[in-house]
């Protein structure tokens, strides 16, 4: 990547960041929002949108919502990819557990030049993968693309591999983990109610059931299995 443009703040950094993960799919990101992703008033959200579109790093259609140039999307990724090399060192060097190194990256990833995060993912043998399971943008600013299947848009008699978990809440990172609810784990769908509570069933033998709720459900990122052909 080339070197950040000066003055690049850290709230600048925060919001291209969150408008990223929002529009990953496609889809524009509202006001509403980022404003909930950052933890802010719309207020706020609505001064800094003008500013970054005045800066080239986002197009903004009014009633429509605003996407990132290739800019904006650029630098997106390089806070990113701080971000997830710095949770790959914390777990694998300092012995953080993957509920804390979230928190840790998100104070030191506008601090870190990526002279230092390049330094680091070679000490790491360059990691594809950050401990929660995204995939680590490349030091040129290419990504590997994810599919967003979670256990909440699953039906019953389907078979799943775990591929990541969204890894901003503590609390539910640690029950996911106590659960064994972890990337690499295979599951098979058992049932979904009306409330859109899963029943899942580990594959490995004598696995056990786990019963998650929607909120829980939407944070766990699946690949689906190939349906095999009848004979």
């Amino acid at each position: 990547m080339a070197d950040p443009p000066p003055g690049l703040s850290r709230s600048v950094e925060d919001y291209l960041k969150a408008i990223y993960s929002l529009t990953e799919r496609g889809e524009s990101a509202s006001t509403n929002d980022i404003a909930a992703a950052l933890e802010v008033q719309p207020a706020s959200v609505t001064g800094m949108i003008k500013r970054l579109a005045e800066s080239g790093y986002l197009e903004h259609a009014p009633y429509r919502g605003v996407q990132l140039t290739d800019d904006g999307a650029r630098e997106a990724l390089r806070v990113i990819r701080r971000h997830r090399i710095l949770e790959v060192y914390l777990s694998e060097k300092l012995g953080y557990s993957w509920d804390d190194v979230h928190r840790e990256a998100e104070r030191l990833e506008h601090a870190a030049s990526d002279e230092l995060i390049d330094r680091m993912a070679a000490a790491l043998s360059d990691p594809q993968r950050d401990p929660h399971g995204a995939p680590i943008p490349s030091s040129s600013g290419e990504i590997e693309a994810m599919d967003h299947y979670t256990l909440a848009d699953c039906v019953g008699g389907m078979t799943v591999t775990i591929r990541a978990v969204r890894d901003d809440d503590p609390e539910r990172l640690r029950i996911m983990e106590s659960r064994g609810l972890t990337p690499g784990r295979t599951l098979t769908i058992q049932a979904m109610d009306e409330s859109g509570e899963v029943t899942v069933l580990a594959r490995e033998p004598g696995g056990p059931f786990f019963t998650l709720g929607p909120e829980l459900a939407r944070r766990i990122f699946v690949l689906l299995e190939p349906r095999r052909a009848s004979p």
